[in-house]
Order: C-alpha cells, then structure tokens, then sequence
C-alpha cells in the first residue's frame, strides 16, 4: 500500500505540473494576444509605394512620366507575353511547396492558410473597391479599371507572406518571392495593362495586406476556433488500482 500510494502521490505531482504549464502556455498566449503592437518601421517602404501611386493620380509631372515609361517600354513591336497571369501566384504558392519538400515555415497549416486568406480577402477588396472609385483608364484604352494593379498587388502579397513564413530560414527565400512579384508588375507594364503608378501601388497594398493579415491572426484565430484562456480550462485524472495493476486515464478540455 505505502508504494501505491508514492506511485499515486507521484502521479498527481506530475498532473499538477503539467497542468501548471498549460495555464503558463494559454497565459502567455493572452499575454502576446494583448500586447501585440504595429511596428511602424515595416510599414514604411509599402506606404511610400502606395502613397506614390495615389499622388501620380493628379500629379501632372508624374503622369507624363506614366506616359514616358509606357512609351519606352512599347515603342518596339513585341508580343505580348501572359506569364503574369500565372506568376502573380508562385509566392504564395512556393509557401506549400517548400513545407511540402520538408523545409518548416514559422507557422503550421492552419495559421499560414489563415493569414494567407486574410491576406487575400484584403487585398481583393482594396483593390476591387479603389478600382471602382479611381476610374483611371488603362493603357491599352481596354477598360477604365487600371489603378491599382491587381496581378502585382496579390503576386507582393504573397512575396511578403512568402518572406514572412521563411525569413529565419533564409533571407533568399523572401528575396526570390519579391524577384517574382517584381517581374509580375514589370510584365503587366510590358503587356500594356497598367501603367508605372498603377504597379508601385499595387506593391504597396499587397504588402500592406499580408503584414495586417499577420497582426490581425490572432484575433481571427480566437474568433474562428474559440480559442480560451486557461480559465476555462478543465482537467480530470481518474486513477484506478485492481490488485496487479496501478493505472489511471487523464482527460482535458480547452
């Protein structure tokens, strides 16, 4: 009886500690859910690039610099090449990929298609709602929906989600997603879609998007999957004992 009662004794020391952790765990959760700040810094280069697009809207030195550079890059006959319809995805998309091949990003698959569909859903009505307000002709004379650019605004979503996920990995992994987003935005030049302002823009928001849908995650997930605090934690250890064998079963809701 004495060792039953050290193992038992043992058992529920081990209970208490544990349990003591998991309230440590959702504490500190809270804790970070309370303090979480914008850092001001980050938000420096995506409103100078979209503050530029917006000043080029009624800025007549800026416009005939619009024009300038669509002249130059269109004053050779060449075909029109639609990779941009494609490559404004890769960034976010490389995000699955690399956690696919084995390469761990910062969040697992819940947080990160999170974040990525908040990021989306921002960008989408950004983008959809200043399209509608501007009324900006695109270059091609096609439709009077040109600012801001689309294709760019989701391909530096996803280069910043992109850069976000992996950046403790390896800075080149952020790197080769804004090479990607570059290349989209110069292409939707090149295809005569858009204009300069209507791209720098578009960078700008989608960079926007992705670094308020990382800030905003945490309320989103308390909100979606109800997630608590420790108070409303709950934990049972029943113990049992038949003679020959010392056991118990442990049960816990969150």
């Amino acid at each position: 009886m004495k060792k039953i009662l050290i193992i038992f004794t043992s058992l529920i020391l081990s209970f208490a500690s544990q349990a003591q952790q998991l309230k440590q765990v959702d504490s500190d959760a809270v804790d970070s859910l309370k303090n979480i700040k914008f850092k001001y810094k980050q938000l420096i280069i995506p409103v100078v690039l979209t503050s530029y697009g917006f000043v080029a809207l009624h800025n007549s030195k800026l416009l005939e610099f619009n024009r300038s550079v669509r002249n130059e890059i269109i004053k050779d006959n060449h075909s029109n090449l639609h990779i941009d319809d494609y490559s404004q995805y890769i960034p976010a998309l490389t995000v699955y990929a690399l956690n696919n091949l084995g390469v761990k990003g910062k969040n697992n698959l819940r947080n990160r298609s999170v974040i990525l569909a908040t990021s989306l859903g921002l960008v989408a009505t950004s983008v959809t709602a200043l399209k509608s307000v501007s009324n900006i002709e695109r270059p091609d004379e096609s439709s009077n929906n040109s600012f801001p650019s689309g294709h760019t605004a989701l391909a530096f979503a996803g280069a910043e989600f992109l850069y976000q996920e992996y950046k403790d990995q390896s800075i080149w992994y952020g790197i080769s997603g804004y090479l990607v987003a570059t290349a989209t935005g110069g292409l939707r030049m090149y295809n005569n879609r858009h204009w300069l302002n209507d791209v720098v823009a578009g960078a700008g928001i989608g960079i926007l998007c992705t670094k308020t849908a990382y800030w905003l995650n945490p309320y989103i997930n308390k909100i979606l999957f109800n997630e608590k605090n420790s108070s409303s934690s709950a934990a049972i250890f029943s113990p049992y004992y038949d003679g020959k064998t010392l056991g118990g079963s442990f049960a816990m809701s969150f």
